[in-house]
């Protein structure tokens, strides 16, 4: 008896390890891919994403089919507890990316009060960037996840929303310049718009049940690289990491280009904010600059800044060379990085195994089924700008 209570006393005097205390994962350059298939990924999906070299994956559930209206959170109408059975569909998931040897970032597209414009109607939802009574309810469902996964081992980090925007219709025009973007956050400060008070209110409540698991914060107007200018300093927490989004100059990367008559090309003048202007790699690596420089003026850390999303539609003739010049400058400041996407069955747009080509008609015969996605993917000249530097981090 007496060795049994002197065991228990040293096990409860030994600090335990987390099992997902991953800071230190961040310390170097991370590099992977994003997820955000209709389907739950199977184990051949992360083991391909692992075997090109990739160390993380930034999974998004919001496809997946719900037991209710919304996976995991219920309805983004009021939220009254997780799902259960969408928990251990998520975690089965969790468990097949670490076996693979990958960490995961778990991103939501969905929130209380911010349903996703693609499982709504493709209408934009801000409610919880006018009523902080969503936020409440925010606090809640990342509280309750956070006990739920925080000891997960492949868990490292908790993206808490994929692309804000808490700006849309509110007087601020996408990459309007600082000036205008600091004035208007003195006036919302405070609000039910203020992002960084809202990272601050839904990280406190984490941190009540899972002290260690960073957090990862995106810039406001959609992640946009320019949308840390207008914040005054970082977070109050010494575990977040910085992200942004880069399809800039969008207006020639993205698949509204491909139904122009004449489409934007790149390098090229490009409509940009209420201007145009000439994108090439001088300018990419220029816009890339702004939330490093932003990071280094209040004294945060590279190894916090990850460009958590970058693509191009693989089918426009220059997007090997742009993946190429949004490479080139994020691997020179060092930034963590992942692609958008690896293996989407739901968009091929950004599916950069595919090539340059139209996918088979077996893709979207599989998806009018809601069946797995039957294409073979392979390397492609269009992947070869991602596919060559993850097999350098192997």
């Amino acid at each position: 008896m007496r060795s049994l209570i002197f065991a228990l006393a040293l096990a409860a005097a030994i600090p335990q390890a987390h099992a997902a205390d991953l800071i230190g994962f961040w310390d170097k350059p991370q590099h992977g891919g994003n997820s955000f298939n209709r389907l739950p990924p199977d184990q051949a999906y992360f083991d391909a994403l692992r075997g090109y070299g990739a160390s993380w994956v930034r999974l998004s559930y919001d496809k997946w089919k719900p037991q209710k209206r919304d996976f995991l959170i219920g309805t983004a109408d009021k939220y009254e507890g997780l799902v259960a059975s969408d928990v251990k569909t998520l975690k089965t998931v969790l468990d097949r990316a670490d076996k693979a040897g990958l960490k995961v970032v778990i991103a939501p597209l969905s929130l209380p009060g911010m349903r996703w414009a693609q499982n709504n109607g493709d209408k934009f939802d801000g409610r919880l960037w006018q009523d902080k009574a969503y936020w409440a309810e925010t606090a809640a469902f990342w509280r309750d996840l956070a006990a739920e996964l925080k000891d997960h081992p492949a868990v490292a980090a908790y993206n808490i929303v994929n692309e804000p925007a808490p700006e849309k219709n509110n007087g601020l025009a996408e990459h309007a310049d600082t000036a205008a973007m600091q004035a208007w956050y003195a006036r919302q400060k405070g609000s039910a718009r203020d992002l960084p008070a809202f990272y601050e209110t839904v990280i406190k409540a984490i941190r009540e049940v899972d002290p260690a698991t960073p957090v990862m914060a995106d810039a406001g107007w959609y992640a946009a690289a320019d949308a840390f200018s207008y914040w005054p300093g970082p977070l109050s927490d010494d575990r977040v990491l910085y992200s942004f989004h880069m399809y800039e100059p969008y207006a020639a990367t993205s698949s509204p280009n491909m139904k122009r008559d004449k489409p934007y090309q790149y390098p090229g003048i490009v409509p940009y904010g209420d201007t145009e202007e000439n994108w090439d790699a001088a300018r990419v690596k220029a816009y890339l600059a702004q939330p490093v420089q932003w990071a280094d003026s209040h004294g945060i850390a590279r190894n916090r800044v990850v460009a958590g999303e970058f693509g191009c539609m693989r089918r426009l003739p220059f997007c090997t060379q742009y993946l190429e010049d949004v490479l080139a400058p994020l691997d020179a400041d060092k930034l963590h990085w992942a692609f958008y996407s690896f293996r989407e069955d739901a968009w091929d747009g950004m599916d950069y195994e595919l090539g340059a080509g139209k996918v088979n008609w077996k893709y979207w015969d599989a998806m009018e089924k809601n069946e797995p996605d039957p294409v073979k993917r392979k390397a492609t000249p269009e992947f070869e700008p991602i596919s060559r530097r993850l097999s350098a981090s192997k």
